[in-house]
């Protein structure tokens, strides 16, 4: 089964050949020189400041002798400097790799001696550890730019250890040259940054993007799906380095002259709610995109706003399948619908998602104008409606491939098309919902169950804060399903009671045979629950 968006709402005409995708956002804003860009914890950037920043980057990146298509390491909180050095290395031909800033000094190692990157830009507070990874890698970088540096700058590297790059304070490193006169000649197919992905297991993957594809994700879905308009104020709870907040907080909003809010600081519900009451600039978000895990955290903590208080006109959710439950809570307390939807580091941004005028609860929605999507059974046919399949993508943001993995691009990129690592269900109305990873699905009695649809039963439970089912032999070596639970502060629910509450909601075999109350899920940076160490502790490994 393939199931296409209505063409007409596609009928977006394709970036030029020779294309930019820095050069053509600054473009696109040289008529809002005053308007406010971004606006971080320290002040407001407008768009004039942001096209004379970005372009004096890129002539200093160039003038310290970075050529065309080498990589720019960024690891940097979400700041002003942020998208200064993003576009200002795409404006340069160099290729950014954005990284997650909560990582160790080992994964940085790995990350320098994968990318090959040539230079840093950094954030003070993590300077230490980035120093630290350095010192762990045989790579060596020529340049580190560091933006409002806290911490002291090293001092004598330790006996053995490779030699050091030279390191400037980002405010000067802009200052010491002019405003680049133009951008790089490169073109729409050429590699514009790299994206790590979130992997659960392994090292993370660099997957490639073009200067093409964020155009693409921006006209299709930014402007087409959530018509984000000029005068909206953006807010991301996903930061910068991920796929969904790259979108959410840079070039979906650039794309039409919007405002974006940064944080640095980690997205708490009571970091959130000062934003969303204007306590930053005196700006209220219009629009604000965020994960379930942040929205059930956000409904349970007593400080959550009135509907009054704030002035959102549109909420997106992605990053895990949404509950329908949640949503529904969320709408009742501040009359707003969140738009879920899924995407991925590889596709670069969301291909499948509920629409602001169309939102069913409990599926991920329709496929996004511009995208086919195609459910496949495990013999590779396509399956029919009502059926468990794979989830495979086509569409014009897919990632070039994955840098230096040929066995991974070829498994995931098949002929135009893109393997998610998704299971889902195609319904009557065309909607899809989402019955787990490939990997997590579970067979129990020989019948597939879905983790999401048992969690999202017990989420439902008025105790209950998170959930996450994993499988788990009992005694004959047959498979049934565990849930680990999370409840709310000062809430109480026995196990007898959870059990019955999903059998009296889903078909008798999917409830979950064993129940362990836990503090907290174990997740990634991104927030998906790493079930593999959930399995971890329950077989005893790790």
């Amino acid at each position: 089964m393939t199931d296409t968006a209505h063409p007409d709402s596609a009928a977006v005409a394709p970036p030029p050949t020779r294309f930019n995708f820095a050069a053509h956002l600054l473009e696109v804003n040289a008529v809002r020189h005053g308007k406010a860009a971004f606006v971080d914890d320290m002040g407001a950037l407008s768009y004039g400041a942001l096209d004379e920043r970005v372009r004096r980057m890129a002539a200093g990146l160039r003038a310290a002798g970075l050529r065309r298509e080498e990589r720019v390491l960024v690891l940097m909180l979400d700041c002003n400097d942020w998208p200064v050095s993003f576009l200002g290395a795409m404006h340069a031909g160099l290729v950014p790799v954005a990284v997650n800033t909560l990582l160790t000094a080992d994964d940085y190692a790995y990350m320098l001696e994968h990318s090959r990157a040539q230079a840093v830009l950094v954030s003070g507070a993590l300077l230490p550890t980035l120093t630290a990874a350095m010192t762990r890698s045989d790579h060596e970088v020529g340049t580190v730019i560091v933006s409002r540096a806290q911490a002291p700058l090293r001092g004598a590297p330790p006996a053995g250890s490779p030699p050091q790059a030279e390191e400037i304070e980002f405010e000067a490193f802009l200052q010491a040259q002019a405003p680049a006169a133009k951008a790089a000649a490169t073109d729409a197919d050429d590699p514009a940054f790299w994206l790590y992905s979130s992997g659960s297991t392994g090292r993370p993957k660099g997957t490639v993007h073009s200067h093409a594809n964020p155009y693409w994700t921006a006209e299709l879905y930014g402007k087409g799906v959530l018509r984000l308009r000029e005068d909206d104020v953006c807010f991301s709870a996903a930061k910068l380095f991920f796929a969904y907040g790259l979108g959410n907080a840079l070039t979906f909003p650039m794309s039409v002259g919007a405002t974006t809010l940064l944080m640095a600081e980690r997205p708490t519900p009571q970091a959130t709610f000062k934003r969303w009451l204007g306590g930053v600039g005196s700006l209220k978000p219009t629009v604000f995109y965020g994960a379930p895990t942040g929205f059930a955290g956000m409904l349970a903590d007593a400080a959550l706003p009135d509907r009054g208080a704030v002035a959102l006109r549109l909420v997106s959710s992605a990053g895990e399948a949404l509950p329908a439950d949640l949503g529904e809570r969320f709408k009742r307390h501040f009359g707003v619908d969140i738009v879920d939807g899924i995407g991925s580091t590889e596709m670069l941004h969301i291909f499948l998602s509920n629409r602001p005028e169309r939102v069913r609860y409990g599926t991920t929605g329709w496929p996004v104008p511009g995208y086919r999507v195609e459910l496949r059974g495990e013999d590779g046919g396509p399956v029919n409606d009502g059926e468990i399949g794979d989830l495979f993508i086509h569409g014009p943001s897919a990632a070039m491939m994955y840098w230096g993995n040929r066995a991974k691009t070829r498994d995931t990129f098949q002929g135009g098309w893109t393997k998610s690592g998704d299971k889902y269900v195609r319904n009557d109305d065309g909607s899809y919902t989402y019955s787990g990873r490939s990997d997590d699905m579970l067979k129990v009695g020989g019948i597939y169950v879905s983790p999401f649809e048992v969690e999202a039963t017990l989420v439902q439970h008025a105790a209950v804060l998170e959930a996450a089912v994993i499988g788990k032999e009992d005694d004959t070596g047959l498979v049934k399903t565990k849930a680990f639970v999370v409840l709310k502060p000062g809430a109480s629910a026995d196990e007898a009671e959870l059990k019955a509450f999903v059998k009296d909601r889903l078909a008798p075999f999917k409830y979950p045979r064993y129940i362990e109350f836990i503090t907290e899920l174990p997740k990634t940076a991104t927030g998906k629950i790493q079930r593999f160490k959930l399995r971890d502790l329950e077989t005893g490994a790790g």
